[in-house]
């Protein structure tokens, strides 16, 4: 007994180490995260879960204490974390895909930084943080591509889960920002630590609990600035794109400061009225292509795609600031009401579809690619389908059975986590599920799954 309680305590130990706990903050030894291959990189990302979930509980406690309230709901928190399942998922498809071509362009190097060489560490450091403004910027300012992006601001609450949220298509859209440095001899491997980093030091930003931070506001994003960006107001449009520094946006015009006398309001200008994390992932990409077909000419077809969001014929590139709804505080927010039992459900899928995104992750390479697919495909209708239950989908009930019943029939003869007892509690799991979406559909309300759920 001695022996498991030691071993467990040393998994706990490792997950909760210090040194996980710093890459939140950048503070990471330079000569241990300098790598000479990109397969030696680590997934910091993943390495940090544990300190994500340590972190939102703290949140959660000094939201209570410092605010008076709590910092966000179950249903807005439980749609972010939705959305970094997807996303964390999708990548098992396009892994480092925007630094695709990039050790190609690299053989035509002007220069030679050795990967031992701290010059190599400060170059990926500054190249991750100046690349991330401008394609961030681009994700903005490009219709096309803000298509993708908008799913990381249809948050109404502001809290640390919000970093979660990301579409899964968007790194998509990120290939080639990078290979210039390539020129520059900048090691790819740099690159993609810096691109870890900079990306876990942003999750601690996305809080309202902390105020002002004196002179680091000059030159660091800090969540103050990046309220500011999170913001539907029309102050707040098209600013504050930097990572980990806030001097980009100095340089480059787009920085705006927080203001006391016009409170942030969060969320999309026309904020979507759903908590379905597949139609977030999708919506606007139906609105800018109905946008482009309802051009006169082509040229404005191609504006429609390639300028802001807000632009429309006849105005300025990103549009004309004037005529977008005047967004203030208070903004009452989109608020769907399901009994607790719909709750625990739907809390309970979570953790069971995290672990399974968890196995599938960790046994990735085994699979044949349309086991990978099969497997995307089951996650992707799980998160989609459960945050739908807040909408009062009428067929989320109907999708359940099946959802839960492929399940069943697969793991009735595949073992999924290689744990007797396990595995025996998630087919239980999922075969009380089953049965009682067959129940609540078939006999509780066999037309109108939403009116059931209210009437439970």
């Amino acid at each position: 007994m001695e022996g498991v309680g030691g071993n467990v305590t040393k998994v706990v130990g490792e997950l909760l180490s210090l040194k996980r706990l710093g890459t939140l903050f950048y503070v990471v030894d330079p000569s241990d995260s300098s790598f000479q291959t990109l397969g030696e990189v680590p997934n910091y990302i993943n390495e940090a879960i544990p300190w994500f979930m340590v972190s939102v509980v703290v949140e959660h406690f000094l939201g209570l204490l410092i605010l008076g309230r709590k910092p966000g709901r179950l249903a807005d928190n439980l749609t972010s974390v939705g959305h970094a399942v997807v996303y964390q998922s999708f990548k098992w498809f396009t892994r480092w895909f925007e630094m695709s071509g990039y050790l190609w362009v690299y053989q035509y190097r002007l220069l030679h930084i050795p990967y031992t060489s701290p010059l190599a560490w400060w170059a990926g450091f500054l190249v991750a943080d100046f690349v991330y403004y401008w394609f961030h910027r681009a994700s903005h300012e490009v219709s096309v591509i803000w298509a993708w992006h908008q799913v990381h601001h249809s948050h109404e609450d502001y809290n640390v889960t919000v970093a979660l949220r990301q579409s899964m298509f968007q790194r998509l859209f990120a290939l080639g920002f990078y290979h210039p440095f390539a020129l520059l001899g900048v090691p790819l491997p740099a690159v993609c630590v810096h691109w870890h980093l900079n990306l876990l030091v942003q999750f601690l930003i996305h809080t309202d609990i902390i105020g002002k931070m004196g002179p680091l506001e000059w030159f660091l994003n800090t969540p103050s600035h990046h309220r500011v960006h999170h913001g539907a107001n029309k102050y707040c449009l098209d600013k504050n794109y930097g990572g980990f520094l806030i001097i980009w946006d100095r340089i480059f015009g787009t920085f705006e400061a927080e203001r006391e006398d016009d409170p942030v309001v969060y969320g999309l200008v026309d904020q979507p009225q759903t908590s379905n994390v597949l139609y977030l992932q999708l919506f606007y990409i139906r609105d800018i292509v109905n946008k482009a077909k309802a051009q006169d000419s082509w040229q404005d077809t191609f504006r429609a795609l390639l300028y802001g969001p807000g632009w429309s014929p006849g105005s300025g590139r990103l549009g004309d600031l004037e005529t977008f709804p005047d967004v203030r505080y208070p903004r009452q927010k989109y608020d769907p009401q399901v009994p607790f039992w719909v709750k625990v459900y739907v809390s309970g899928h979570f953790l069971v579809v995290l672990l399974i995104q968890q196995l599938l992750t960790f046994y990735l390479k085994t699979f044949t690619f349309w086991f990978t697919v099969a497997g995307f495909t089951f996650v992707l209708t799980t998160v989609s389908n459960i945050t739908a239950m807040y909408d009062h989908w009428r067929w989320c009930g109907v999708v359940e059975v099946v959802r839960c019943a492929a399940y069943v029939y697969f793991a009735m003869s595949h073992p999924v986590t290689g744990l007797a007892l396990l595995d025996d509690a998630l087919l239980t799991w999922f075969f009380g599920s089953m049965a009682l979406w067959t129940l609540h559909t078939a006999v509780l309300s066999p037309v109108t799954v939403g009116k059931g759920l209210k009437m439970a």
